[in-house]
Formats: C-alpha cells, structure tokens, sequence
C-alpha cells in the first residue's frame, strides 16, 4: 500500500507540474499493483481523452465506475467523452446518474442544462441552470474552469425570466384593470417573483416584531385621517426647514453614527457621514425641546398626528437631508409595530425610493407612508439635495390593546437590560 500511495502522489505532482507523460507512466505502475484502483482508471481515461483516443478513453472511464460507483465525478466525464462520440442519449443518461449520485454536483448540473439547450429546450435548461447558480458558491468564489458556464447561465436564466415576465404581464394585462391600484400591484410582484425577477420581502425587525402582521409595503394614504390637515402644511413645514438649515447647519448629525469597534457592515460609507444627515425634532421618544421651538409650526402639524409612543424607540421626527449621488442601502427598520411617514419637502429629479418590490418617486407635499421593517432603499441621484421630514405612526393593523402590548413587552425588555 506504500508503494500505491507514493506513486499517487508522484503521479498527482507530474500532473500539477504539466509532466503529462510522466504522470501516466505512474498510473499505469499503480494499476499493475491494482488492477481497479479508481483514481488511476480515471486520470488514464482522462489521459486518453486529451489524446483522442475516445474509445480507450470510455473504457478506462467505465472500469473507473465500475470500481468507484457513487463518484460523479467520473459519470461526468463519461457523458464528456460520449458527447464527443455524438451519443446524446448515453450522453444524458451519464449526467442523471451523475446527479443521481449527487444532485448538487454543479459541473453535471451545468453539463444537463448545457445538453438540453444544445438540444432545443432552453426552457428545461434555465431550470436546470437556475439550480446550479443556487448550489454555486458566490461569484467571487466561482472556479475558474466553470465561470465561463455560470455566466452563461445566468445569461440565459435571465433572459427567459424577462420573457416570461413579459408573457405574464401580456396574459394577465386586461385582468388588472378590475383589480384596485393596491391589489394590481399585487399581482404584478407574484408574476415578477414567478418569473424570477423579484423575491418575497418579508417583515424582518432588528427589535420588536409583531408575528401574523402582513408585510405591506407602501399604505394608502386615505387610510388616516390626519393626511390632509399634514399635506396642507407642507409650504410652511419647508420654510421653518430652509431657516434651520440656514441658521442652524451644524445641529444636522450623521444619522449613521456607529461606536468604534461596532461592526458597520451595509453602513460602512454612510458612517459618521454628512451625506445623509438629520435634524431631530423627536429622538427614541424623547422631544427635542431646542428643535422644536425653532420649529413651532412644525411641531404643531405632529402633534395633531397620534405618533407611535414605544418607549426607548419613539416617537421619532427630523428633517432628513440626503446628500447629491448618494444612496442609502437597502436595510430594514426595528419593528412592525409602527409605520414610517415621509412628508417630501424639497425633492430634485432622479430620486428614487423602493420598499420591498414597490417603487415610488417623491412627491413633494405628498405623503408616503411604509412598513419600514420591508428592506427597503433610497438614492438620490441628482445634483441637488434631497429633504423629507420623517415621524413614524402606529401600524393601523394593531388594536389599541395590542399597542399597550407592544409598549408592555418594550418596557419589559428594556427592563431586563438594565435601561428603562
């Protein structure tokens, strides 16, 4: 056995040195100690397909499986070379007992979907495709033999999945227009997930999640009745605003403001960054008493609004100011027990706002309303900067007993931590 393991090893050092002959000259010395030794079968058949001789080469192959069963390593390069003898069929037989043997060894994967594009069915091959770009390791750490492959099968996946994302929206155009604004919008993110060009969104909070809220992206806004009266001041909102960021330029922080030693992850950018900065009115349900008399009109507008009150967390309010080209990373929020409000102040072209699939351009004067706990993103990309004021509100799907719940089980945790 000594003898097999030193000449493995020196037939395994000629190949990685490019000695192929010389490597060959080994395999065939372990094979005269072992007739079936399966590495050796395999690297002479590997051996002789490099040479052209197909037939020795399936034949060195077979008995390699013959000897080694459950590899699918070798059934893959048995499909290899029958591919090259133009057996199809003993091709992609070869394949599914390499998948057989282990469904997520990606070079057969990659081989069947080729197979059956090559063959005219480039709709059965992006399903196979798309399962071998789920088991591939993340692009950075794609292998060099198999880039080639996953970039065209990421090509194709994509490719047919806006085919069939056109297909559903032209078979499902005339339906929509009996639906609602909110259930059409619905219904084109369940063709885009079927299609592949979306994903579900869950409700995912880094504090309090309320379990069996649905996860709603964007809410009507004549679902609350205080929309109006807020929209309306809008004009004088934007003027205390305006004076502030005249007066009063270095009370905007960073609203990224990690401690030294805190990992950042997404944050990294925006860290202690004045490209996204805010001005607090309310901060984790503390008012901020100096903002907001210099803001009395303002104040004023949000104290008609019956803001979400969970101790510790908010009521929050500010100015938000986003700087030109900047975007902020898809993220989500600390609980679905309340709603995010923006009322767009000052808004340039090229801003764009997503919560889950949906997205929205802003308005100014013109409310938006969301489910932070969505992940959600913004980007300005314009030249100017971008404002909104922001205060959250409860979630209106939560009765006023599950609101003293929320506000219970906060205080209880905050409580346990040592921080009420």
């Amino acid at each position: 056995m000594s003898d097999i393991n030193a000449l493995v090893a020196a037939a395994t050092a000629a190949v990685n040195q490019g000695c192929w002959n010389q490597a060959e000259a080994f395999w065939m010395q372990v094979l005269a100690l072992d007739p079936k030794h399966p590495q050796a079968l395999y690297s002479l058949g590997v051996h002789a397909f490099k040479r052209g001789q197909l037939g020795e080469a399936l034949q060195a192959l077979q008995a390699a499986h013959a000897a080694a069963p459950g590899d699918p390593a070798v059934l893959h390069s048995i499909s290899v070379v029958l591919r090259e003898q133009a057996d199809s069929a003993g091709e992609l037989k070869a394949l599914e007992a390499s998948l057989a043997a282990d469904p997520y060894f990606l070079p057969g994967l990659l081989a069947k979907a080729d197979h059956l594009e090559r063959h005219g069915q480039p709709k059965a091959a992006a399903a196979v495709y798309r399962n071998a770009l789920k088991v591939a390791p993340p692009e950075s750490h794609w292998p060099a033999a198999l880039r080639s492959q996953l970039q065209h099968a990421r090509a194709l996946v994509q490719r047919l999945g806006a085919e069939l994302a056109a297909f559903l929206a032209e078979r499902t155009g005339t339906r929509l227009g009996a639906l609602t604004a909110t259930e059409a919008q619905r219904w084109r993110e369940a063709g885009a997930i079927m299609s592949g060009q979306s994903q579900p969104y869950p409700s995912m909070c880094s504090q309090l999640h309320v379990p069996r809220l649905p996860a709603v992206p964007f809410f009507e806004r004549a679902g609350f009745d205080w929309v109006e009266a807020l929209e309306a001041q809008t004009e004088v909102i934007t003027t205390e605003l305006k004076a502030v960021m005249a007066e009063a330029q270095g009370e905007f922080k960073p609203y990224i403001a990690y401690q030294p030693g805190t990992p950042v992850n997404q944050w990294q950018d925006l860290n202690h960054s004045q490209r996204w900065s805010s001005y607090f009115l309310w901060r984790h349900g503390q008012p901020v008493i100096e903002h907001l008399e210099r803001c009395p009109e303002t104040a004023k507008a949000l104290s008609a609004i019956d803001m979400a009150e969970i101790g510790g967390l908010c009521p929050n309010a500010m100015f938000s100011v986003l700087a030109p080209h900047t975007r902020i990373p898809p993220h989500h929020g600390e609980t679905n027990a309340r709603l995010i409000v923006h009322l767009p102040l000052v808004v340039p072209p090229h801003c764009l706002y997503r919560v889950g699939f949906e997205q929205r351009r802003w308005n100014v004067g013109e409310v938006l309303i969301f489910d932070d706990s969505i992940e959600h993103e913004a980007r300005n990309d314009s030249d100017e900067l971008r404002v909104v004021l922001i205060f959250d509100v409860w979630n209106p799907l939560l009765s006023h007993a599950e609101r003293d719940m929320v506000k219970t089980l906060s205080a209880a945790m905050r409580e346990f931590q040592g921080t009420a």
